[in-house]
């Protein structure tokens, strides 16, 4: 059998949990599968580069507002240009326009949808060319259950036709050594317990609870830091609410990281206080870790977090039951240890980069036999 060749079509290959998704397949699946990656929004980013400069073809075109139809014509161009199999479009805009290039191509439409919009909305105009698209493509994947049902709800895709395919990531492994001299570069004394985060630092994600959640911690509890890992528009906003909440002392922002298990091994509790996840990459990280975890009830948290086993979940937007989980903890060591025990067994079982992989690959072989 000659080579698959896969087109991954995307926005772009910054920082995110759907580009490290992309990275994760187009580095481990076997050689007979040829990934090529495609960004529409003008520019390669950070992983894209990483990857070029790992011999993997990354390109870029420019979507203009609206429905681009030049740029329809120049995927399709690309498509035949390079003989494409399979066009896998991640998310739901990628899948427009993967979905009108294939045509009067040989190529087959993959959807992977990693994770909707906050807040959702449904669009009845929209409906009738979702449908379509929904049939006439090869496979429909999402990466949770909560994903799905909004696949479903607000683009009227039959279920039936869904796949959940969750994340996997490759293990890793923190050094000692270097958690250490982070905690002495970020001047966090060994008394110091460290509740931590690593995200973009976005609305979507709601740092601002967050830090409203500990500040109420510090009402009776002094010795823990909140440590802030990554970079984004709202840096600023919280800035200043840290400092309208006066708490200065106890908060460490250090934009962003790319030596995350360094910085996840400093930590005692992994904070997720996001609106919206679809399977949060940072979460399945520090889970890897043994860090046990707690988060909004949201989107596929639920899913990642299995409630008092491996993390404490709380209603979105509520601050103070997050702080009464995150008390809870703090006031018992050996539940920290217990749940993030289970939390790393969890992980080993449900979210591996092999499993990931595997059930790609199987999806890409029935695809090309249809």
């Amino acid at each position: 059998m000659s080579k698959l060749r896969v087109l991954h079509i995307t926005f772009d290959m910054a920082i995110g949990g759907t580009e490290q998704v992309i990275r994760q397949l187009v580095l481990n699946l076997p050689s007979d599968i040829e990934c090529q990656i495609l960004c529409i929004d003008g520019r390669v980013g950070a992983i894209g580069e990483t990857l070029q400069a790992q011999g993997i073809k990354v390109s870029a075109l420019a979507r203009r507002s609206g429905l681009d139809w030049q740029l329809i014509r120049n995927i399709r161009e690309f498509i035949q240009t390079e003989r494409i199999d399979i066009v896998h479009c991640h998310q739901y805009t990628p899948w427009v326009y993967g979905w009108f290039a294939h045509w009067r191509t040989a190529a087959k439409v993959v959807l992977t949808e990693h994770g909707r919009f906050y807040p959702d909305r449904f669009r009845i105009k929209a409906w009738p060319l979702n449908l379509i698209m929904a049939f006439s493509s090869s496979a429909l994947i999402t990466i949770s259950q909560a994903t799905k049902a909004a696949l479903v709800k607000y683009e009227c895709v039959p279920p039936f036709l869904v796949k959940v395919i969750y994340n996997g990531i490759q293990p890793i492994s923190s050094d000692i050594a270097a958690a250490m001299a982070l905690r002495d570069e970020l001047a966090i004394s060994k008394e110091m317990r460290v509740l931590g985060t690593i995200a973009r630092l976005d609305p979507v994600k709601n740092q601002s609870m967050m830090l409203r959640a500990f500040a109420n911690l510090l009402q009776y509890e002094q010795n823990i830091i909140l440590l802030l890992v990554g970079d984004g528009p709202s840096r600023s906003e919280l800035e200043q609410l840290v400092d309208q909440l006066q708490i200065r002392p106890h908060v460490r922002f250090t934009g962003f990281r790319s030596n995350v298990a360094d910085y996840l091994a400093v930590m005692d509790i992994y904070l997720l206080s996001s609106h919206t996840e679809g399977t949060s990459m940072t979460l399945l990280e520090a889970m890897n870790l043994g860090l046990p975890c707690v988060a909004t009830e949201v989107g596929g948290n639920p899913e990642i977090v299995a409630a008092g086993v491996t993390g404490l979940l709380s209603p979105d937007d509520d601050a103070e039951a997050f702080s009464q989980n995150i008390a809870q903890l703090l006031q018992n060591p050996k539940l920290i240890t217990t749940l993030g025990d289970a939390g790393k067994a969890r992980f080993a079982q449900l979210f591996s980069i092999q499993q990931m992989v595997k059930t790609y690959l199987d999806t890409y072989c029935r695809v090309a036999r249809k």
